[in-house]
């Protein structure tokens, strides 16, 4: 049985769903009083993981503090409490309560903001994260490195980039929401190379990770497949949602010293900066593919057609 934490929200919902597809019995676990969860008042250092863990062969952990969390603080120990601290006490007691597995949801952030031309991001490259956040989930991951070289368990860390799907509410849902209002965007000079994954690719991996019997404790970077620029990007958004992106020249340098003058340069940098992540060793140790290229992603996601019952 799995154990899925943070289960009520975008990722937790749509891990749900997967596992009911396949007919794999789950406990799902909130801080959100809600019907049919395990209610958990918090995730910390006092936690009592215990009655939840009953029965638990894989902890599939997807709680954490995050920006949208932890509102206007960005120092480390804002995030270590939760994302650290509250990791480690679950995986201790997962261990000792017998789970096999755990699989924690890590980010690319644990790798850095932004990778050079021809260099992305893959499993062996040097962490170098840039944000409390980034921080407190490679911290966390190397305190289940621990953990499982301590206790026998098994720990599988997930660093997945920008995560799109049906519900999401993040930056993607932001950006196709001014591509379908087809408002101009002064992006098309913009060179870069941006992964992404589809939430049901995150879900088939994260249960294909907890299945397969030999993937050892390891860090794995998933994706869609190939990068694309964010012009790519915003017509592929375009032709999705059955409208066309409308894409302004205008030079990257000036964009992004006006974003910073207005404070914005983060989302800027999002959109002008490459995050490229290499995901074929993931691929290749798991013997997995994701089962939906970036297009029929948002396609799914994006298209005003009615979508098929499966």
């Amino acid at each position: 049985m799995f154990l899925i934490t943070g289960a009520s929200g975008f990722i937790g919902k749509g891990l749900q769903e997967t596992l009911k597809q396949r007919g794999l019995p789950y406990r799902a676990v909130s801080r959100r009083a809600l019907p049919g969860y395990f209610p958990i008042s918090d995730v910390g250092t006092d936690t009592d993981w215990s009655e939840a863990l009953k029965g638990i062969d894989t902890v599939v952990h997807l709680a954490a503090a995050n920006q949208n969390v932890i509102e206007g603080k960005t120092d480390d120990s804002s995030y270590r409490t939760v994302n650290v601290d509250g990791t480690a006490r679950l995986a201790e007691q997962a261990a000792t309560a017998g789970v096999k597995r755990f699989i924690f949801l890590s980010s690319i952030k644990a790798n850095g903001e932004m990778t050079v031309p021809g260099r992305p991001f893959t499993p062996t490259s040097i962490p170098s994260p840039e944000s409390a956040y980034g921080r407190s989930k490679l911290e966390a991951e190397q305190r289940l490195a621990e953990i499982g070289e301590r206790t026998g368990l098994t720990t599988i860390s997930i660093r997945p980039p920008l995560v799109y799907g049906e519900g999401g509410r993040g930056s993607f849902e932001a950006l196709a929401g001014l591509v379908r209002k087809r408002l101009p965007l002064p992006l098309r000079s913009v060179e870069n190379r941006r992964s992404m994954i589809y939430l049901e690719n995150l879900t088939d991996l994260i249960v294909t990770a907890a299945l397969r019997p030999t993937v050892t404790s390891k860090v794995l970077l998933p994706s869609d497949g190939d990068a694309v620029s964010t012009p790519q990007l915003l017509r592929m958004i375009a032709s999705a949602a059955g409208t066309s992106a409308m894409l302004l020249p205008f030079p990257v340098v000036v964009l992004e010293r006006a974003a910073r003058m207005l404070g914005k340069a983060e989302l800027v940098q999002r959109l002008t900066q490459s995050l490229e992540v290499d995901g074929s060793q993931t691929c290749g140790s798991l013997g997995w593919t994701p089962p939906f290229t970036m297009r029929e992603g948002l396609d799914r996601v994006l298209s005003p057609r009615p979508r098929e019952k499966e």
